[in-house]
C-alpha cells in the first residue's frame, strides 16, 4: 500500500499538470484565443478560478501524499531537503507549493472581497509558483503548460508596454457626493475600435502603483471617435480615493497620471436581431447598458438602420442615485439631437424612498463637468499592435519569438550545456540551471519580439497622435473657468449638460418604495410581438431571477436571456 500511495501521489500531480496546462488561457486578455471561443476577458475569469482551485487541490493532495509516504518510510528529513542535480527537486516543489498555497488562501470570495488588496498583492506569487515548478520537474516536462503560459507571457508583456505611458485625461463628469460616481473621459486615437460592454483597466500611481481595477467603457468608438469614457462608482478604498482626488478643488493644481490596459470586450455584438431589448440593472450595473444605448444611437443616426425598442429597468436605493441616468447620453449637442429616433423607455425604481420629492429629481442637476488641460507627456489611448489586423501582429510576435527561442536553445544546448554535461559524466549538467537558462532565453525572445512589434506600431501612430494633441489643446473649453493658459481644470457650463437631461426626463417613469415585478414586466413587453432580448447586469440574485423567468416558458420562448457579470 505504500507503493500505491507513492503512485497515487504521482497521478495526482499529473492530473494537476493537465489543469495547469489550461490555467493561463482565460487570463490572456488581449489574445485572439478568447474571442475565437466567443469569450470576453471578464467572462472567462470564472474558468480561471475553477482551474486554479483544481490545480491547487490536486497539487496539495500530491504534496500530502508524498509527505505521508516519506514519513512512513523514515525518509522525511532526507527527502524534504533533496535538491537533485539531474532528477526531481523536492525543495523546489515545496517552495512552489507554499507559494501556491499563499496565493490560493486569499482567493476565496469572503477574503477576496473584504481584503482585495491582500488578494491582489499575493497573486504576484504566481511568479514564484511557476519558476519553482519548472525547477521541480525540469523544463522539458514543464512544456506541458508551455502553450498557455507562453501566450499569457506575450499578452502580459504587451500589456506592460501599453501601461508604461500615461494617457491623457480630458474631462470628468462628477455626480453628487452621495453616490460618489464619476465618468472619466480619455483621449483616444481614432483607429482604436471596441465593442459595447468592453472593459478598461486603470492604474492611478497617485493611489497605488501596483493596483489595476477594471471599469466598464461607456462611450462608443464610432460615435465618440476621439474619446473613451468609463464609469467609476466609489464602492471601495481605491475608488473612493479616486473620487476625492478628482472632485476636490486641489485637482486644478496638477495633472492626473493615469495608465490603462485595454479595452477588452466581445469580438462583436448584434442587438439589431431583436424587436425589443429589455435591459435590467441594479445600482452600478447600469454601466454596461450606457455603452449599448450609445451604440444604438450611432446605428440609428449615422447608419440609418432600424433599432429595437429599448426598455431600461433600473433599481436605485435613493433619489440621489438617479444621477447615474445623466450618463446615458453624451453631453454634446450633436449627440443629443441624434437621439430623436431612439425609442427609449426607462422604468426607474427608488426602493428606499416612499414618495416623490416636491420637485423633479432631474431639476436638481448637481452634476459637474471638469475639463483637464492636456499634458504634453500624456498620450491618447491607442491599440497595442495597431488599429488593423492586430491578430496578425500577435501571430507574428508569437511565431517569431518561439522560432528564435528554439534556435537559441539549440545553439546553447549544442555548444554549452551538452559539452559541459559530458565533463561531469553521469551527473550531467544541472537540471535546475538548464531550466533557468531556458526560461531566461524564453523571456528574452518574448521581450524582443513584442517590443519590436509595439515600437513599430507606435512609430506609425506617432504622427496622428501629434496632430490629435494639437486639436485637443486648441479645443479645451474655457467657459466659466480659467483662461487657456491657466490652471489644469476648467468648470463647464450646464447648457450642454441640460440637453441630454431633458431627453432622459421625458423617457423616465419613476416608481417609489417598490421593487420591479420582473415577471409582470417581461411578460408585458414580450407580448408586443417579435424577438425580445433580455440583458441583466447586477447582483447574482437579480440575474438568477430574470433567468428563471426567461426559461419558464411563460412567453413561448420569445425571451432570449443574456447575463452581464463583472463580479467574481
Amino acid at each position: 500500500w505504500q507503493l500505491k500511495l507513492d503512485l497515487g501521489g504521482l497521478w495526482l500531480g499529473l492530473v494537476g499538470n493537465i489543469c495547469l496546462t489550461l490555467l493561463f488561457f482565460p487570463v490572456a486578455r488581449g489574445s485572439a484565443v478568447l474571442q475565437f471561443f466567443g469569450l470576453t476577458s471578464e467572462g472567462s475569469i470564472k474558468y480561471h478560478i475553477w482551474l486554479g482551485h483544481a490545480v491547487m487541490t490536486f497539487f496539495t493532495a500530491h504534496g500530502i501524499c508524498y509527505i505521508v509516504y516519506w514519513a512512513l518510510m523514515g525518509q522525511m528529513s532526507q527527502q524534504t531537503l533533496k535538491w537533485s542535480r539531474s532528477e526531481i527537486s523536492n525543495v523546489a516543489g515545496e517552495i512552489s507549493l507554499l507559494a501556491g498555497l499563499g496565493l490560493w488562501a486569499t482567493t476565496f470570495p469572503r477574503i477576496r472581497r473584504k481584503m482585495f488588496e491582500l488578494f491582489f498583492y499575493t497573486h504576484y506569487l504566481y511568479i514564484v509558483f511557476v519558476v519553482f515548478f519548472v525547477f521541480h520537474v525540469g523544463f522539458t516536462y514543464a512544456c506541458y503548460m508551455l502553450p498557455g503560459f507562453y501566450l499569457f507571457l506575450v499578452d502580459r508583456y504587451l500589456r506592460f508596454l501599453q501601461s508604461r505611458r500615461h494617457v491623457r485625461l480630458l474631462s470628468a463628469r462628477i455626480l453628487p457626493a452621495a453616490g460618489q460616481t464619476l465618468e472619466l473621459s480619455f483621449s483616444k486615437s481614432p483607429g482604436l475600435k471596441y465593442s459595447p460592454t468592453s472593459v478598461l483597466f486603470l492604474n492611478v500611481p497617485g493611489i497605488s502603483k501596483l493596483q489595476w481595477h477594471p471599469f466598464t467603457v461607456t462611450s462608443n468608438s464610432s460615435l465618440e471617435t476621439d474619446e473613451l469614457s468609463v464609469v467609476i462608482k466609489g464602492e471601495g478604498k481605491w475608488t473612493k480615493k479616486l473620487y476625492e482626488m478628482v472632485s476636490s478643488s486641489a485637482a486644478a493644481d496638477h495633472h492626473f497620471d493615469v495608465s490603462v490596459e485595454g479595452p477588452y470586450g466581445p469580438a462583436s455584438t448584434d442587438f439589431l436581431r431583436h424587436e425589443t431589448l429589455v435591459m435590467i440593472s441594479g445600482g452600478s450595473g447600469i454601466a454596461p447598458f450606457i455603452s449599448i444605448i450609445r451604440d444604438l444611437i450611432f446605428t440609428s443616426s449615422h447608419l440609418q438602420l432600424k433599432t429595437p425598442r429599448l426598455i431600461l429597468i433600473s433599481s436605485f436605493k435613493t433619489t440621489a442615485d438617479l444621477a447615474m441616468l445623466h450618463l446615458l447620453l453624451p453631453i454634446t449637442a450633436a449627440s443629443s439631437a441624434a437621439t430623436a429616433n431612439l425609442r427609449l423607455t426607462i422604468e426607474a425604481y427608488i426602493t428606499r424612498e416612499k414618495q416623490a420629492a416636491a420637485t423633479s429629481p432631474f431639476h436638481n442637476n448637481n452634476v459637474r463637468t471638469k475639463w483637464f488641460k492636456p499634458s504634453p507627456t500624456h498620450a491618447p489611448i491607442s491599440p497595442i499592435l495597431g488599429p488593423t489586423a492586430s491578430w496578425l501582429w500577435l501571430a507574428a510576435v508569437v511565431s517569431s519569438s518561439f522560432l528564435a527561442f528554439l534556435v537559441i536553445i539549440g545553439i546553447l544546448t549544442g555548444y554549452y550545456i551538452y559539452p559541459e554535461g559530458k565533463k561531469h559524466g553521469e551527473a550531467g549538467f544541472p537540471m535546475a540551471l538548464t531550466a533557468f537558462l531556458y526560461m531566461l532565453v524564453l523571456c528574452a525572445c518574448v521581450a524582443a519580439a513584442s517590443s519590436g512589434a509595439f515600437l513599430w506600431n507606435k512609430r506609425k501612430s506617432g504622427r496622428d497622435q501629434t496632430i490629435q494633441i494639437r486639436n485637443v489643446e486648441g479645443a479645451t473649453p474655457t467657459a466659466g473657468g480659467s483662461p487657456a493658459g491657466g490652471g489644469a481644470v476648467y468648470e463647464m457650463t450646464e447648457e450642454l449638460e441640460s440637453l441630454p437631461l431633458r431627453t432622459i426626463e421625458e423617457a423616465t417613469n419613476l416608481h417609489y418604495g417598490v421593487r420591479p415585478n420582473l415577471r409582470k414586466l417581461l411578460v408585458e413587453y414580450c407580448t408586443e410581438g417579435g424577438s425580445t432580448g433580455v440583458m441583466v447586469s447586477g447582483p447574482a440574485g437579480l440575474r438568477h431571477e430574470a433567468a428563471a423567468i426567461c426559461s419558464s416558458g411563460l412567453a413561448d420562448d420569445s425571451l432570449q436571456f443574456e447575463s452581464i457579470s463583472f463580479s467574481w
